[in-house]
């Protein structure tokens, strides 16, 4: 994908809303090109400095953009531990059903 794609997906990054797969690669494209994390902190800065106006609140762009870096890492790794463990699981599956099948099979 290019910046512009990317550029594209800031929003639904900023409501969390990118699925796991578009997530890891949006995460990847932001280590590597400067251009879409200055984009990321101009549309961040926008709509949470609105909501933060609205709310009569103050907004801390770092430690609010950081969080929103930290739990998109979260779910990331969640994703993996969770298909680590779905593999695990289909691999103690097939051995317990041929175990079986060998079972019945020398019965």
């Amino acid at each position: 994908m290019d910046c512009t794609e990317f550029e594209r997906l800031i929003p639904k990054y900023i409501e969390g809303k990118l699925d796991f797969m578009t997530l890891e690669a949006f995460e990847e494209h932001l280590e590597e090109c400067d251009e879409c994390k200055e984009e990321l902190d101009i549309h961040f800065l926008m709509t949470e400095g609105i909501k933060h106006l609205e709310e009569g609140s103050v907004l801390d762009l770092s430690t609010e953009l950081n969080r929103l870096k930290v739990n998109a890492q979260k779910k990331i790794r969640f994703h993996y531990v969770f298909l680590k463990w779905g593999l695990v699981m289909e691999c103690i599956s097939v051995i317990l059903i041929a175990g079986l099948l060998v079972w019945i099979l020398a019965v």
